[in-house]
């Protein structure tokens, strides 16, 4: 099964999955077929936030951190895949702080 959105290694992609619970970013060069970089609402980086924050601004906080990771791999373009989500809630949360901090889609 290929993805309509192709992520090139001068544009990586960044496919965006959300579950129940969490909600997952991952920057892919699908030239290469290699993940760069990924954050999840379980990474170790985001375990110590208080509890009850609420999905949404668990969401930011993966934002953040995936827009973190892949400006340390120099990566500032990217291609957004919300693979077949609507662009609201916890989507739209995460794709506000990844350009917040500083990548380019």
């Amino acid at each position: 099964m290929s993805s309509k959105v192709k992520g090139t290694p001068e544009r990586p992609r960044l496919n965006v999955f959300k579950s129940a619970r969490h909600i997952y970013a991952q920057v892919i060069d699908d030239s290469r077929g290699a993940t760069l970089a990924t954050a999840s609402s379980l990474s170790p980086e985001l375990r110590g936030q208080p509890k009850g924050k609420g999905k949404i601004e668990s969401a930011k906080g993966v934002g953040a951190l995936i827009a973190e990771k892949a400006l340390a791999h120099q990566i500032k373009k990217v291609v957004f895949d919300r693979n077949g989500f609507h662009y609201h809630g916890r989507i739209k949360a995460l794709a506000e702080a990844a350009r917040e901090k500083g990548l380019d889609f």
